[in-house]
């Protein structure tokens, strides 16, 4: 069986990142308890990011969080944006783990519709809405931001009073070209919401958990004041591998991008499907009548990512993941061309 469904970074982060974990934890003084803010040096590392990659200004003590991956901030920032009874909007087709998070948050969750990427804010209520989680490059979607798609929201956030909770997981990993782009970056953002940075993609760091909350300073403090009484910080040794990975060589980060894109290509020009990808590591593939996910891993051994799983509007398609080996990449194309063939 080959598994194309799965998102998991197939190539871990750059030599020296790994060098610097080593050589710190080899400290003493590393093993007691980290500053529970996460070390100044780090965060203002993140802070410098913003400013070369994505021109966004960001104050490192009072617009940076912390914290222990991404996914962890998704449920922290349900706990502390929303409660019982309001309300949150999450995109369909979305990263499902969203669910989870306003689920623990014993919020009510209103799905907001995508249509080519573009929120369909029409319809949508504005009243009791606590956040609005958008996610670019999307994830399953693998369509980048589509113009004016920030800018909306930042209106809708200031209509309805909600906070704009931006998952940029996928950011550097954009294709044809185009340039990362941070939700941060729209006028009026950070006066409405915050936006999270992983080191998983970008970097291949996946399993390290270590991320971050950036943008609006009273989100932020709520943030960093829940992880008081929850943790007591992150591994300093974590903490200057990811400072090894922001301030040093990014070689890294365009050779993953570009391998990324390369296989993405390969996709699109082998597969007699519709599909996309402008960013992230996945193609989001329309699946023919008589073609499913259960009948391919039947039939062809081949795993997909069913497009059901993240929301109504993903019935019919199909998540296709590039972070496999160009050799597990290649053989699965083969068997979905053959099994498309055999509709023909």
């Amino acid at each position: 069986m080959l598994d194309l469904g799965r998102g998991n970074p197939e190539v871990g982060p750059p030599p020296h990142v790994v060098e610097r974990l080593a050589d710190t934890a080899r400290d003493p003084r590393a093993h007691g308890y980290p500053p529970f803010h996460g070390l100044s040096s780090l965060r203002e590392a993140i802070a410098a990011r913003y400013a070369s990659e994505y021109g966004v200004e960001l104050d490192p003590e009072r617009e940076v969080a912390v914290v222990p991956g991404t996914k962890t901030a998704l449920v922290d920032l349900c706990l502390v944006l929303a409660e019982d009874g309001s309300t949150v909007l999450l995109p369909d087709p979305g990263y499902p783990d969203y669910l989870s998070a306003t689920a623990l948050a014993g919020a009510d969750v209103v799905r907001l519709p995508l249509e080519g990427g573009v929120p369909l804010w029409d319809g949508m209520p504005r009243a009791e809405v606590a956040a609005i989680f958008l996610n670019y490059p999307s994830n399953p979607c693998a369509v980048c931001a589509p113009p004016g798609v920030f800018a909306d929201a930042v209106e809708f956030a200031g209509e309805s009073g909600a906070s704009i909770v931006h998952d940029l997981a996928y950011g550097d990993l954009v294709f044809d070209g185009r340039r990362p782009e941070s939700f941060l970056a729209t006028p009026g953002a950070k006066e409405v919401g915050v936006e999270l940075f992983s080191l998983s993609k970008t970097y291949g760091m996946a399993g390290w958990r270590l991320g971050f909350v950036v943008g609006n300073a009273e989100i932020v403090d709520r943030i960093t004041l829940l992880a008081d009484h929850a943790r007591a910080g992150i591994f300093v040794p974590l903490q200057e591998a990811a400072m090894a990975a922001l301030t040093g060589p990014q070689e890294s980060v365009v050779e993953r991008r570009d391998r990324y894109e390369r296989r993405r290509d390969r996709v699109l020009e082998t597969l007699p499907l519709e599909a996309v990808s402008e960013g992230s590591f996945y193609v989001w593939v329309t699946l023919p009548e008589g073609l499913s996910v259960d009948g391919l891993l039947d039939e062809a051994r081949v795993a997909l990512a069913p497009g059901e799983g993240f929301g109504s509007r993903g019935v019919g398609r199909a998540r296709l993941s590039l972070a496999v080996s160009d050799e597990t990449l290649d053989a699965g194309l083969e068997r979905l061309v053959a099994a498309c063939r055999e509709l023909a």
